[in-house]
Parts: structure tokens; sequence; C-alpha cells
């Protein structure tokens, strides 16, 4: 009876170890974005993960990104993958407040790639001190420019503010309307917004702003509302801009009817598609306003997280730090386009725009998010509304800011 015992209390034991090993070779990853050279690009990686690998099971999510947006809570409180994308900056912070993502700080500071090869973008993935999360992606913003129009009218890209208006000021002379926007879906706007509060008051001005710290009425914030008002005065936007998307407002660009687009670099193949080549665009930073301030850049990122509920801790960090790699950053971007976080991740170097890029961001003091991601949704919301009917007509300034501040004493 007693060896019985032993034998059955041994056979128990290895079943259990064999559940527990087959258990901790599982990974489930959710990813959200269906547009096929993302997913493809996503695809791969978990593939050569897997070779890596070969003893991790792993199961892939992939859904649509406005899907994700709406659903994410819901995964993270109930039956919460082990790892999951989701934006950096302060769209991560109700997460992270609420303890849905796991503090990853222990691999920053151990893992070579991500403490010394990300130093560009580490600020946007901390948090309290902490850093929760790996980024796989960013890509830059600025000013697309037709660079024939400007070789032909003798303008030299802008460095300053002044040197941006007179540029302006001779497009228009010439029946040039300066700028191209489309600001249906509003958050065009808030690009145009966020240069402008980077570029008048910096980097701390704008994550105090869009973390509810300063009020909209806050002088520095009307500043950049007045530099905003010259630049409509000034560098015209094209007219029924609120009735055009972003994709709309590629056709007077194309045509030659406007000569700028402050826009994110995803844009570049629209272009193309519209019949413009490489020597008829170019790119600038958007230009110095505030003399001598550090210059932050728009870069909205994407990353990967460890949900708090992960099952499958260790390998959700074996999966953190591959996707962390130099090569597999590198491959994962050229194929879609965009810019490797890794700092050693080779470039499409034949893609002036990859190029201009990564020298414009790794250069950078500061990455914001963009205005609807670093802001709360219910504020990113007022706000860009606000944008758009400050645009469309200034005098409605004090209105817009009164609301604002409204909204977000509301808000946080």
């Amino acid at each position: 009876m007693y060896k019985s015992l032993i034998r059955a209390t041994a056979a128990a034991s290895a079943a259990a170890l064999l559940a527990t090993s087959a258990w901790a070779s599982d990974l489930v990853v959710t990813f959200d974005d269906l547009n096929p050279a993302p997913k493809k690009a996503f695809e791969d990686a978990v593939e050569a993960f897997k070779k890596a690998n070969p003893d991790i099971n792993v199961t892939v999510n992939i859904t649509d990104r406005e899907a994700h947006k709406s659903s994410i809570r819901n995964a993270l409180l109930n039956d919460a993958p082990d790892v999951i994308t989701w934006y950096p900056g302060n769209r991560m912070g109700p997460f992270v407040d609420a303890g849905l993502f796991m503090d990853i700080s222990d691999m920053w500071a151990s893992d070579p790639n991500l403490s010394s090869k990300f130093n560009a973008i580490k600020a946007t993935m901390t948090r309290d001190g902490k850093q929760w999360g790996v980024p796989y992606s960013y890509y830059q913003w600025g000013v697309y420019y037709r660079k024939d129009i400007f070789d032909k009218l003798g303008l030299a890209e802008p460095k300053t503010w002044d040197e941006m208006l007179g540029a302006c000021d001779k497009l228009t002379e010439a029946g040039v309307t300066p700028f191209t926007i489309g600001t249906k879906y509003l958050w065009t706007a808030a690009g145009v917004f966020d240069y402008l509060n980077l570029r008048t008051n910096g980097y701390d001005v704008h994550n105090d702003l869009t973390a509810g710290k300063i009020k909209y009425t806050d002088p520095r914030i009307r500043k950049t509302f007045d530099n905003w008002k010259v630049m409509l005065e000034r560098c015209s936007p094209v007219k029924n801009h609120a009735t055009m998307s972003w994709q709309d407002a590629i056709a007077p660009f194309a045509n030659g009817d406007a000569a700028m687009y402050v826009m994110g670099n995803f844009s570049v193949a629209g272009y193309k598609d519209a019949g413009l080549t490489e020597d008829q665009i170019d790119f600038f930073q958007f230009p110095e306003i505030t003399p001598g301030l550090a210059r932050a850049e728009e870069a909205p990122a994407d990353a990967f997280f460890i949900a708090s509920k992960a099952k499958n801790v260790e390998n959700a960090k074996k999966f953190m730090a591959f996707i962390a790699q130099p090569d597999i950053q590198g491959e994962w971007n050229k194929a879609i386009g965009q810019l490797p976080p890794n700092s050693d991740a080779a470039i499409n170097k034949d893609d002036k725009f990859i190029v201009e890029g990564m020298a414009t961001l790794s250069t950078a003091s500061g990455l914001a998010q963009f205005y609807d991601r670093d802001a709360p949704a219910a504020m990113a919301k007022a706000g860009m509304e606000g944008f758009q009917k400050f645009m469309l007509d200034p005098s409605t300034l004090d209105e817009v800011l009164a609301n604002l501040d409204k909204v977000q004493s509301e808000v946080y």
C-alpha cells in the first residue's frame, strides 16, 4: 500500500511537472493592424521568433486597430494575452496606473539593446520613473514641400519662424497657397498645433498640457495660438480644408496649387501615387520659433506591452527582448516604410525620407506621441474640435480656450 502510494504520488508529480512545462512553453500575442504590410511584418517577426525558440508555442490574435482601441481594457481585465500592442506616452498612462501593464524596467536595465540603443524613445516609454513596454516602430512628422516650386521661386528650406513666414509671403505673391491640409477628421490640425506648441514652449509644456497640469488659457498656450494666427494669416491653408481628409489634401499639393504639408512620413506613398516624383518633393523639420529652445519632434510610436495578468511572463520577456534586436527591428520597418527605434538597426538608405527621418529623430531632445495619443480621448476630441474651429475663425479663440479649460476640468 505504502509503495503504491509513493508510485501514485510520483506519477502525479511527474504529470504536474509535464503540465507546468507545457504551460510555460506557451505565448499569446495580440497585434492590432490588419493592413497587409504591417500584418505581414508582424507575422514574419513571429516566425523568426518561433525558429529561434522552437520550444515555445506561439498563438497570435490580429485585430482591427479601431476595434482594438475599444476592446483592449476588457482584454487586459479578463482573459489577457501575454503580450499586447498599444501606444507609449500618456496614452499608456491609464493602463499603467490601473496596474494592467507590467513594469519591465529590469529588462531596460539589463538588456544591452534597451539599455543603450533606445535612448531617443526611452522617455516616452517611461512613467513614474519606470519602463513599461518595447517599441517596434515609429516615424517622423515635419514639413513636406514641393522642392520644384521652391527652386523655381528661389526659396531655401526655412530654419526659423521668420524664414518660413517670408517663404509663405513669396509663395502667396506667386499665386501658390503656402500650405495644404485636410481637417475633416481633425487630427491633422492637432499635428500643426503640436509643432507650434513644441517650438513655442517646448516638450515639457506639451506634456504638461496633455497631462492636464496646465490650462489652455495659460499665457504660454495663448502664445502658441497667437503664432498659429500669424501662420493662418501669412501661411494660409487651402480653402475648404474642413471638408477634406488628409488624402484629399494631397491633390492641391500634387497639382502645384499648394507648396507645403505638415504631415507624417506615411503620407509619402500618397504623394507618389498622385504622380509626384522624389525629385519634386522633400522634407524639412518644422522651423525654430523660440530661439534656443530644445528641439522636440512629433514621432508617434507603436509598442508591445506585457499584460499584468500574463500567464507566460518568462516567454513574454523573451519575445520583448527578441523584437528589440536591431536585425528584427530593421527588417520589420523596411517592410512597413517606417523607422526602427533601435539606433543600431539598419534603415532603407535608398529612401531619402527615411534617412532624413532618422537624422531628425535621433537628434531630438524629446519625442511627442501626438496630441490625440498624449491626451485622454475625451480631451483630445474636444481639443481637436477646438483647433479646427479656431482655424476656420481665429476670432473664436477666447471661446475655444474657455471651453477646453472646462473639458479639462471634467476629464482629469
